[in-house]
């Protein structure tokens, strides 16, 4: 299967989580040999010879095993917190420069099992200024041997990152879904999506260039080269930490650039496990040791340190938009580039000629994906008062039937429960602000008993467009739906926000979407589709949303700089 059709191939299944109705089933790719019994990554076990697992779980010749595929050969099924507890160490460790170091502090914090309430890892480091400082300078002292290797050779290096994913799709997606709170088929497709972004950039290593471009002066050439910017920092979210993870090292890796990543404290685990596996693999085309770090830390102590220091040539950032600001304000005292994907307010448009059916599908789909806790995510509905009726009731029938559920459920649910309590006493608050300003529940607005910090998805109407519930980022199952009249008015109640993410419309009409494409102020616009962008895209957003932006050819501009050489030749040269 070539690049594109693995791309499609996860498209598609990531398009049917969105539409609740990916297929678990089918055949399985072809089976690769397996790897030894001594492998340091392997369990052993007594038991009974056990059936052979799936072929897409078992390992391949290039690397060293994989723990998970040790529990089911041996017919064992281990609880999340097991299996982390036999794939990290504890304390976690930081990767800098690709190699495992135990922190200089001895601050750590717990990471907790959302979906229970039980702490999967008790020993995260905090980090330190000195963990940070010696992953910038080991990056620093690397980088230019890094730029000077062909660009084919650092794409191949990525070709092996992904080999290392795809080996371990089964572990890094059980301790995804249980640090995160997160469906376990949505962490499946979250973790083979970060392959699919490591291939996609490897096969850009030849695309990115520069120019010629003509001078005004006789026997001269004016060149435009592109040239790696030096030293990356990428700073991770906590609602895809392994995807984030991949967007902010593909791109700088390829074109020349060393970086250092510092996860989530909200959800380090997967990361650190990934970190772990490349840091082991003896895929001999792995990039070269130095060239990436991996930290895991507090953002007031390790993010603090690396967005501060002049070792730091690019900030990449994706998280809130008071966040970014802080980093805007800490990169500048150095003049580093920043690229900020910040908060989404994301409108959808539904016109009276839409298909209702697509329309409720989708925007529903959209708002539950993650249980609301995406950026690009339908957050409020403007939909024409013709229709608006049977929108409603449509919506509200499709939000009451979507099943809240823990990720290890038998029976797999829609979505789970919210990243923390803090997030979800955050949401009841701004509905029940919303009910106080007038808002009516049509259905949901309560928080669900018992663990799993689960919220009800809910529906609002009556709301005001400048109301706290229609103007900020709710980050929840909760859809606010107003109306219009004229499109005019919904262009412009579309634009009304600080926020400029993502958009959507639905509409039959193909004036309609032309008139859209001028007049949505939005960094995406989604066309009868659910929210959620692809790689060969360009992610960005306008106004307090970001700066810059990720994904497909132009996200590799991002890590490049300028270098313009002036040439003059003499023209009786050779004669």
């Amino acid at each position: 299967m070539d690049n594109e059709e693995k791309l499609r191939e996860s498209q598609e299944d990531l398009i049917a989580i969105l539409h609740g109705r990916l297929k678990s089933d089918g055949p399985p790719p072809k089976s690769s040999p397996k790897s030894s019994p001594n492998s340091p990554l392997r369990l052993k076990s007594d038991g009974p010879p056990p059936k052979s697992p799936p072929a897409y779980l078992r390992p391949g010749p290039t690397q060293r095993g994989s723990l998970a595929l040790g529990f089911m050969e041996a017919g064992i099924h281990q609880s999340p917190s097991t299996l982390i507890a036999s794939l990290l160490p504890s304390p976690l460790c930081q990767y800098i420069g690709g190699e495992a170091r135990e922190s200089s502090g001895d601050d750590y914090f717990e990471v907790e099992d959302p979906s229970t309430g039980q702490i999967l890892h008790g020993r995260a480091p905090v980090g330190t200024t000195a963990d940070a400082h010696a992953s910038l300078c080991t990056a620093a002292i690397v980088q230019p041997k890094w730029a000077r290797m062909p660009a084919n050779v650092r794409g191949e290096a990525l070709k092996a990152m992904a080999t290392v994913i795809r080996d371990h799709v089964d572990e890094l997606a059980t301790i995804l879904a249980s640090e995160q709170n997160k469906v376990k088929a949505l962490a499946e497709i979250e973790i083979r999506y970060a392959a699919e972004y490591f291939e996609f950039y490897a096969g850009s290593a030849r695309l990115f260039q520069g120019e010629i471009v003509n001078s005004d002066s006789p026997n001269e050439n004016i060149y435009v080269h592109k040239i790696p910017l030096g030293v990356s920092v990428g700073i991770c979210p906590w609602n895809f930490p392994v995807f984030m993870m991949a967007r902010k090292i593909a791109p700088a890796l390829v074109t020349g650039n060393c970086v250092v990543v510092k996860t989530s404290e909200e959800a380090p685990l997967a990361c650190s496990l990934l970190a772990r596996l490349w840091s082991e693999s003896d895929i001999e085309a792995m990039p070269t040791k130095g060239t990436w770090s991996v930290l895991t830390g507090r953002g007031t102590t390790v993010g603090q340190a690396l967005v501060a220091s002049p070792l730091a040539n690019i900030i990449s950032f994706t998280g809130s938009v008071a966040t970014g600001k802080a980093i805007m304000k800490s990169a500048a005292n150095n003049m580093t580039k920043v690229s900020l994907e910040l908060g989404g307010k994301a409108p959808a448009i539904v016109c009276k000629d839409a298909n209702l059916d697509l329309t409720v599908t989708a925007i529903v789909a959209s708002r539950v994906l993650y249980s609301g806790q995406v950026c690009n995510s339908c957050e409020r509905v403007y939909v024409h008062e013709d229709v608006a009726e049977e929108f409603i009731a449509r919506v509200v029938d499709a939000m009451k039937a979507v099943k809240v559920g823990n990720p290890n459920d038998e029976d797999a649910p829609d979505c789970c429960g919210l990243i923390n309590s803090t997030q979800r006493i955050k949401v009841h608050q701004m509905v029940h602000r919303a009910i106080g300003a007038g808002a009516k529940i049509l259905c949901g607005g309560n928080m669900v008993d018992g663990p799993g910090y689960k919220y009800e998805p809910t529906v609002l109407i009556g709301v005001k467009q400048d109301s706290e519930i229609v103007q900020e980022e709710i980050f929840g199952p909760v859809l606010p739906i107003l109306t219009f009249f004229t499109l005019d008015e919904a262009f412009s109640l579309a634009n009304d926000s600080k926020f400029g993410l993502t958009s959507s419309i639905y509409t039959t009409n193909a004036d309609v979407v032309e008139r859209s494409k001028a007049a949505l102020r939005f960094g995406e616009t989604y066309v009868n589709r659910e929210n959620f962008e692809a790689i060969q895209g360009f992610h960005a957003g306008m106004r307090q949303s970001g700066i810059g932006g990720a994904d497909g050819i132009h996200g590799l501009e991002e890590y490049l700089a300028t270098h313009v050489v002036y040439q003059r030749y003499d023209e009786n040269a050779g004669n």
